[in-house]
């Protein structure tokens, strides 16, 4: 009985990642045509088609999943090839600890670890998250480490398939002139230290951070140490946390 259902699962699987790689291609190649990279377009589209149905990413039950899916296969392939390319550094890592509980039709992938540019951060590249951290059991630290993800990282993966190309040229580019401008900052007050001062401008002050941390509730982020004082006062928006208990009220 359990090699039969074993023998079920893996027949599934293979099933919707051939039919989720098909679809991803199909669409990937209609989205680049008008570039004339149809053929890349169809290999990103393709490749995370088939990775998301291997392990059961996409939440297809939904309207949300099936636009996750169309989005990161079409106006967001540059974010997915990033992600591929992620998934790919943290295969040869061997240690990135794959979250299944926090990826499974969840329209995301999760690791506890992976390549990350800082790795004291949390990162999202696309649809890959990394650097998830300890999110088992009921302590308080793997609750926050798992709102970090539903209510913040996940504010990432939206805001690259909502503003697809555009969302890495953005945030780049406030990272660069946030940098010039929190040196420019310490050049003139002095009062902070220049890492913290640049910091403070490139990024806590880029809007795309602004966001996510004002969704996770954590706005002004609670650990600023010798950073300058924050660009933005208040929230740029309500909380996920504080939404959800309007629901349920």
């Amino acid at each position: 009985m359990t090699r039969t259902v074993a023998r079920r699962g893996l027949a599934a699987r293979a099933a919707e990642a051939a039919g989720a790689a098909l679809a991803g291609g199909a669409i990937g190649a209609a989205a680049t045509l008008p570039f004339g990279m149809p053929v890349a377009g169809a290999v990103i589209g393709g490749l995370n088609g088939a990775l998301g149905g291997w392990l059961a990413t996409y939440d297809w039950r939904h309207a949300r999943g099936v636009l996750a899916f169309t989005l990161d296969s079409s106006w967001a392939l540059v974010t997915t090839g990033t992600g591929l390319l992620v998934h790919g550094l943290n295969l040869v890592a061997r240690d990135a600890g794959y979250v299944p509980a926090l990826s499974e039709r969840s329209n995301r992938h999760v690791y506890r670890r992976g390549f990350r540019v800082r790795t004291t951060f949390a990162m999202t590249w696309g649809n890959v998250m990394n650097g998830a951290g300890d999110v088992d059991g009921d302590a308080a630290m793997a609750v926050r480490r798992r709102r970090l993800v539903t209510d913040h990282e996940d504010v990432h993966v939206w805001q690259a398939r909502t503003f697809g190309p555009l969302y890495p040229v953005v945030y780049v580019g406030w990272l660069a002139g946030g940098g010039v401008a929190g040196a420019v900052r310490w050049a003139l007050k002095r009062d902070h230290s220049l890492g913290g001062s640049v910091e403070a401008w490139a990024y806590y002050a880029n809007p795309f951070e602004w966001w996510a941390y004002s969704r996770d509730a954590n706005w002004p982020p609670r650990v600023m140490g010798d950073r300058a004082p924050l660009v933005w006062k208040r929230p740029a928006v309500r909380s996920l946390a504080e939404r959800r208990q309007t629901r349920s009220a």
